[in-house]
């Protein structure tokens, strides 16, 4: 059976593949939005606070998903493109096995240490019940969020990216209608949104492992082998991902903290949703990436060098264009998205609005900086896509944080977010132009 990761791409066929990663990504932003609302609107803003407060812990989860799924997905991508399927097929169910294991010590760790967690990240007072209730239900579920995530990417690999979409589709209808249900006429308050979160994921990760144990399918769970060698090559490859996920749960512990004693628990608020509008526009970049990183894996396994010089000329014009349109759409539609989760007046509102329009110009530098960390995580080169995403997420933006609040105040706090993608943006340039005499793709 023939992948349809080798065939030859041209601009439409290589944005049609992308695609429903592309809206995957983006829907899944959607239905994150569609949570918050049910949170804020039937909840208050002090129940969508709390969610943020607690997502540094639940970074954690994606984090590792991430880790393992991206980098995993580059060694199978790969030797599927050299033609050794046996060994991708145990690679891919040996990486998976980690991957359902590392969610069990997970959700242990977190149940076990809740109270602590829930009080260094700043919980207290009317925010502490939401925060024990939300985080004490979502992290028993770290294995099936794992796995959810898990199944998505290598339904990318294995060449199947509108299957991906599909469940994605599916796991947001249940979510939205289950969060009114649990939230509403059941009553389980904040407790409710969590259980249909897990809902959600429960969708993708059922019928992924249907789906992968199907020996009908090119790409199949097999018995396993041990090699310590492949977790660890894994681990590394996708250590870029794991960075930004852990960097994004100590950034959003920064902006939280900082925020409360700026603007108090409005702030916390302002900066959930401004994250929740965002995660809806950075979704075209990162699905773009995620999308075409197997197509990029199986040409540097096969050493189809033509391919790639013509994957990267579209990558790159597609980005170009894309971010300066986004960054206008931003600017027009960012009142009644954020009116969504505040009403027109509100504080909560207000702060959102104004942090916004600063905020958002990140989205110039931010799709370049994605692609060259998701490039490097597929071309096998995980300590340069690690840099990067550790230069981006952690080094200028925590730096920023700490920085320009005390020059800037709150306008500081908008602002450390795009002057990290700027700074990025460089040393991205650097590694590309390096990497084309490497890797040949320019």
């Amino acid at each position: 059976m023939s992948s349809s990761i080798s065939r030859e791409f041209h601009f439409g066929s290589l944005l049609r593949f992308a695609l429903p990663t592309i809206v995957m990504m983006i829907f899944m932003s959607l239905y994150t939005i569609v949570d918050g609302f049910f949170v804020a609107h039937f909840l208050g803003t002090a129940a969508l606070s709390s969610i943020n407060i607690v997502w540094p812990l639940l970074n954690v989860v994606v984090a590792v998903a991430i880790m393992l799924s991206a980098g995993g997905s580059a060694i199978v991508a790969r030797k599927m493109g050299e033609g050794n399927l046996p060994e991708a097929r145990r690679d891919f169910t040996l990486i998976a096995l980690a991957a359902l294991c590392a969610g069990i010590v997970i959700a242990a760790f977190g149940f076990v240490f809740l109270e602590p967690i829930i009080r260094f990240f700043g919980a207290e007072g009317a925010l502490l019940p939401f925060c024990r209730d939300y985080l004490g239900t979502l992290i028993l579920f770290a294995p099936i969020n794992i796995l959810q995530m898990f199944f998505q990417f290598f339904f990318i690999t294995a060449g199947r990216p509108h299957i991906g979409l599909a469940l994605t589709v599916g796991s947001g209808v249940v979510n939205a209608v289950l969060d009114y249900i649990l939230i509403v006429p059941a009553g389980l308050g904040i407790r409710g949104a969590a259980l249909a979160t897990a809902a959600g994921f429960t969708v993708p990760a059922v019928f992924g492992l249907i789906y992968f144990l199907s020996k009908r399918n090119e790409l199949h769970f097999t018995r396993p082998k041990m090699d310590r060698h492949v977790l660890v090559q894994a681990c590394f490859n996708g250590s870029s991902e794991m960075v930004v996920n852990l960097s994004n749960g100590v950034t959003t512990l920064l902006f939280n903290l900082i925020l409360l004693r700026l603007a108090g628990a409005d702030g916390v608020a302002a900066i959930t949703i401004i994250m929740y509008v965002q995660f809806l526009f950075l979704g075209l970049f990162q699905g773009f990436s995620d999308g075409i990183a197997p197509v990029v894996s199986y040409n540097y396994g096969s050493r189809n060098t033509a391919q790639l010089r013509r994957i990267f000329k579209i990558a790159i014009g597609f980005l170009g264009v894309s971010s300066i349109v986004l960054v206008g759409l931003a600017e027009l539609a960012h009142v009644p998205l954020i009116s969504i989760f505040a009403p027109a007046g509100s504080a909560a509102h207000v702060l959102a609005r104004s942090g916004f329009v600063l905020y958002a110009i990140n989205f110039v530098f931010a799709g370049f900086n994605i692609f060259c960390s998701a490039l490097f995580t597929a071309l096998g080169n995980g300590r340069v896509s690690a840099i990067i995403s550790f230069l981006r997420t952690f080094v200028f933006l925590v730096s920023g944080l700490l920085l320009l609040p005390y020059l800037a105040g709150v306008t500081g706090v908008w602002l450390a977010v795009p002057i990290a993608e700027l700074l990025t943006l460089f040393f991205s340039a650097a590694f590309f132009l390096w990497g084309r005499r490497e890797y040949r793709y320019a």
